[in-house]
């Protein structure tokens, strides 16, 4: 019995490799902009893309950015609390749950991003600037990317994208 619970485990934990990627990107992607670029400094890329460097205290949208600092612990506590769970679900998938793993990878990985930046600067470095004439989506980075498009996969899968009969 303690051989399909492993087995289990490990064909849901492969998904980790996706994880793995989204940080590595997030972070590379962090740390060139950081090299080569100038707090607040923005580049034009297209007609609505900007890279522009910012450090985002807060969360999602810069949401309290302003709250003097103790949201820097709330928020990578939140993280690492998430990530754990997030980590339990994958392993407790079944087999066939094959998008709704690639989903929990996906935010798995962008929560990582981001904690790392949260615990290792006390922000998070934002650098993706969409925008139409003078409205600005707020600047984010590949871990909110991989968050959003997790959720976006998670929704999907909630109704119906992606099932299968499971085996019998």
């Amino acid at each position: 019995m303690a051989n399909i619970g492993t087995m289990r485990d490990f064909i849901m934990l492969k998904w980790l490799w996706l994880s793995l990627l989204a940080v590595v990107l997030d972070q590379g992607s962090k740390l060139a902009i950081a090299a080569s670029m100038q707090l607040y400094e923005s580049i034009q890329i297209m007609p609505f893309f900007k890279l522009t460097y910012v450090h985002n205290t807060g969360a999602a949208f810069s949401f309290l950015s302003e709250a003097g600092g103790w949201q820097r612990w709330f928020f990578a506590g939140l993280a690492l609390a998430i990530s754990i769970v997030i980590a339990v679900w994958l392993t407790r998938l079944k087999r066939h749950e094959t998008l709704l793993a690639v989903a929990l990878a996906l935010v798995l990985g962008g929560a990582i991003g981001n904690l790392i930046d949260r615990l290792a600067y006390g922000y998070v470095i934002d650098f993706l600037d969409v925008y139409y004439e003078s409205w600005h989506w707020p600047a984010f980075n590949i871990a909110d990317s991989a968050i959003t498009l997790g959720v976006i996969l998670m929704l999907a899968e909630s109704f119906g994208l992606g099932h299968s009969k499971e085996p019998v």
